[in-house]
């Protein structure tokens, strides 16, 4: 770990994430991811994490259109490991902050969605996808250290004498961040020192996962939250904004039969149960195949409340759901301000 991200990690970290191209219209897409870029520095975040997959228009050239368009807003770039050499991803962050004087987060993925990997022709077992991410990943972290050349001969990768030119200056090294749902995936995020994202579960059965936090692995969770100052009114709009939809129903019912992905058969787990009124968690846009991650739903105090239960377990960065407006986001950040500032844990900026 760079002291940079020794200090770093001190407060609250938070993440927006940007629009998928395959969800708005060609000709309306770029405004869109400027215009969330900007709102998300305005509200003082982190960075904005941009997907990777077969469907979706490519992630460092999205990422250029965010340095362009923000002063230190990073992008948090998905990397999908049979897409590119781990020197071309090196190269990329290297480059970024060679030209912009600007630093990249990384997302490095183990997985994906199964047809896309088997159309590249990669079969490989869950557990072994985390094995070449960590590979990967000690090749990045080599090449963008620059104390030395990067040398492996590991299983997926082999590199011998390898250096990254433009050098990267060490104010700029990545926040790495990776899936930790599951235990390869907590594995490879300690030895790759990465933060490990988690989709949570409601706090109250996060709370088990306790002793992996304090094992000194660095945890964050995938959340989006809808509050307003009145409760019922928080419902509505989630209602209105993610309806119940048939098809997406069905569509997320074949993706559950075909995924290995732990966090899904975790969260799967949760679906068959009643929604408790007294709680603002809610798997609805997950159910009805609109979104990827858990919402938390309610008055703003509910929501802080809920919020600040999964911050004193000890996670320390959010990456939030995709922003609908500037409106939206607003009131998130409200929900978590009152959070930080019950907690007693800064947001860092």
């Amino acid at each position: 770990m760079s002291g940079n991200d020794a200090v770093s990690h001190r407060g609250i970290r938070i993440y927006t994430t940007c629009p998928q191209s395959k969800d708005i219209d060609r000709r309306d897409y770029l405004r869109q991811v400027i215009d969330i870029s900007q709102w998300s520095e305005q509200f003082h975040c982190e960075g904005m994490l941009i997907y990777t997959d077969n469907g979706l228009v490519d992630p460092w050239l999205l990422a250029q259109i965010v340095v362009e368009n923000t002063q230190r807003l990073m992008p948090l770039v998905a990397v999908q490991p049979i897409y590119m050499h781990p020197y071309a991803v090196a190269k990329m962050v290297a480059s970024i902050g060679h030209l912009h004087d600007r630093r990249i987060a990384l997302n490095m993925l183990a997985g994906g969605f199964r047809n896309d990997l088997t159309a590249l022709g990669d079969t490989t077992a869950h557990d072994d996808r985390y094995l070449r991410t960590t590979e990967y990943t000690h090749i990045l972290r080599k090449l963008l250290q620059g104390d030395g050349p990067a040398e492996l001969a590991g299983k997926y990768y082999t590199v011998a004498n390898l250096k990254m030119t433009p050098p990267l200056a060490p104010e700029h090294f990545p926040e790495i961040l990776i899936s930790g749902s599951s235990e390869a995936g907590m594995a490879a995020a300690k030895q790759i020192g990465a933060t490990a994202i988690r989709y949570p579960q409601p706090s109250e059965s996060e709370a088990a996962e306790r002793d992996a936090i304090a094992s000194g692995v660095r945890c964050g969770i995938r959340v989006g939250i809808i509050a307003r100052d009145d409760n019922e009114e928080a419902w509505r709009i989630a209602h209105a904004r993610f309806p119940e939809d048939r098809r997406g129903q069905i569509a997320h019912k074949m993706a559950m039969k075909v995924s290995d992905s732990v966090w899904h058969k975790q969260l799967s787990t949760l679906e068959d149960k009643p929604r408790n009124e007294d709680t603002p968690y809610w798997l609805g846009p997950m159910q009805n195949y609109k979104t990827f991650c858990p919402y938390l739903v309610g008055s703003y105090t509910r929501v802080a409340a809920e919020l600040g239960r999964y911050i004193a377990l000890g996670f320390r960065t959010v990456i939030l759901d995709i922003p609908p407006d500037r409106a939206e986001l607003e009131h998130t950040m409200e929900v978590i301000r009152m959070a930080s500032k019950a907690d007693g844990v800064p947001i860092t900026s």
